[in-house]
C-alpha cells in the first residue's frame, strides 16, 4: 500500500473572487475606516502594503517517497490440523500458500515488485497461534537497491509463536547493493512452549561491488524475558566492520536461531569450518533460555549455506 499525504482542507472562494481582497458581504459588514485601511493595506505598490503583507512561503508541502506496506500471515489450529485464516498481501508482498508437510502449514513470500528501495516502510507480521505449525519462506532473494530519495528503508519482521506452536521462518538471502541503505529488524514474541527456527542470511554487494549500509536487529523474548538482543551493521559509514573482528574480508554472513523448551543451557559450543579461506561458525547456548546460536561468516553465499546447513543438523541432535 503506497503511503499518501493528507493535505488539510481548504475552503473554496466564490468565484470570481482575487486572493486578498473580501467578498461582497464581509464589505458590507466592515466599518469603512477598516475597509479603507484594508484596501491601502493591500493596494500594490504601497509602502504599508509591502510591510503588512504575508512573507512568501517557497517550501512545498512535501510529499512521499517509497512504498508503505504490512503483510500479514495467521496460523491457527482447528483440532485437526493447522489452518490459514489469514494470508493479507500488500504492496511487494504476494503471498501464497503452499502444500501442507507432515501437518505443517506453508507460505511463500514472493515479491511483486522490487523493494525494498530507498524510503520504503515494509512489515511483515506472522503469528502461529497455539498448537499451530507453520513454515515461511521467500521464493527469491531480497535485494535492498537505492530509490528515488535518499531516505533509508526500514523491513521488520514481527514473529509471534504461541503455547505449543512452531514456526519456521526461512528466507532466501538478503542482498544490500552499492548505493542502499536498509534498516532490517526482526522481533519475535514466544511463549514458553514456544519452537522456533529462524535462519537469515546477508550478502554485502553483488559480484564486484561494494555493499550500501545495512542494519539488523534481532530482539526475541520469551514470556517477556528477553532471550536476545543483537545488532549488527554492515558498509560504510559503520566503524571497521570488514575488519578483523567482525567480517575479517569475508562478504557472506548468516545466522541461525533455534529454541526449544527441551533445549538446556549448557549445551557444548561447537566450531564449524575446516578452511578458514571458505569460512567459519560457531554454534552456542543462549545464556538466558532454552535455544542455541550459530554465527557464520563466509567467501560465498555456497559455503555460508553449506556451514549453516551444517549448524542446523548439529541443532536438531542437540534437541533430540
Amino acid at each position: 500500500m503506497t503511503g499518501t499525504t493528507q493535505l488539510p482542507a481548504t475552503t473554496r472562494a466564490p468565484a470570481g473572487h482575487r486572493p486578498g481582497t473580501a467578498t461582497k458581504g464581509e464589505a458590507d459588514n466592515r466599518p469603512a475606516d477598516q475597509t479603507a485601511s484594508a484596501v491601502q493595506a493591500h493596494a500594490p505598490g504601497t509602502h504599508l502594503g509591502a510591510q503588512n503583507r504575508p512573507p512568501e512561503d517557497h517550501t512545498s508541502v512535501p510529499h512521499p517517497t517509497g512504498v508503505r506496506a504490512t503483510a500479514r500471515i495467521r496460523a491457527a489450529h482447528n483440532g485437526r490440523t493447522t489452518t490459514l485464516p489469514l494470508l493479507h498481501s500488500d504492496g511487494p508482498f504476494h503471498l501464497r500458500r503452499l502444500r501442507a508437510r507432515d501437518g505443517r502449514a506453508r507460505v511463500s513470500v514472493i515479491g511483486a515488485m522490487s523493494a525494498p528501495l530507498g524510503g520504503d516502510r515494509l512489515e511483515l507480521d506472522i503469528t502461529a497461534e497455539a498448537r499451530s505449525e507453520l513454515e515461511v519462506t521467500t521464493a527469491a532473494a531480497t535485494i535492498a537497491l537505492r530509490g528515488s530519495t535518499t531516505a533509508p528503508a526500514t523491513y521488520d519482521v514481527r514473529l509471534t509463536v504461541g503455547e505449543n506452536a512452531s514456526l519456521n521462518w526461512l528466507p532466501q538471502p538478503l542482498i544490500s547493493t552499492r548505493g542502499s541503505t536498509l534498516h532490517q529488524s526482526y522481533t519475535v514474541e514466544l511463549a514458553s512452549t514456544s519452537r522456533l527456527l529462524l535462519r537469515e542470511e546477508q550478502l554485502l554487494g553483488r559480484t564486484a561491488e561494494p555493499p550500501g549500509h545495512l542494519s539488523t536487529r534481532l530482539t526475541v523474548r520469551s514470556d517477556g524475558q528477553l532471550l536476545l538482543d543483537q545488532h549488527t551493521t554492515y558498509g560504510d559509514p559503520a566503524p571497521a566492520w570488514d575488519g578483523p573482528a567482525v567480517l575479517g574480508g569475508y562478504r557472506a554472513t548468516g545466522q541461525l536461531l533455534v529454541v526449544h523448551p527441551e533445549l538446556t543451557a549448557d549445551q557444548k559450543a561447537y566450531v564449524f569450518g575446516d578452511d578458514p579461506v571458505e569460512g567459519c561458525a560457531v554454534l552456542t547456548s543462549l545464556a538466558n533460555g532454552p535455544g542455541l546460536l550459530a554465527t557464520a561468516v563466509a567467501a560465498t553465499p555456497a559455503h555460508l549455506r553449506r556451514l549453516l546447513d551444517t549448524a542446523i543438523a548439529h541443532a536438531l541432535i542437540a534437541q533430540a
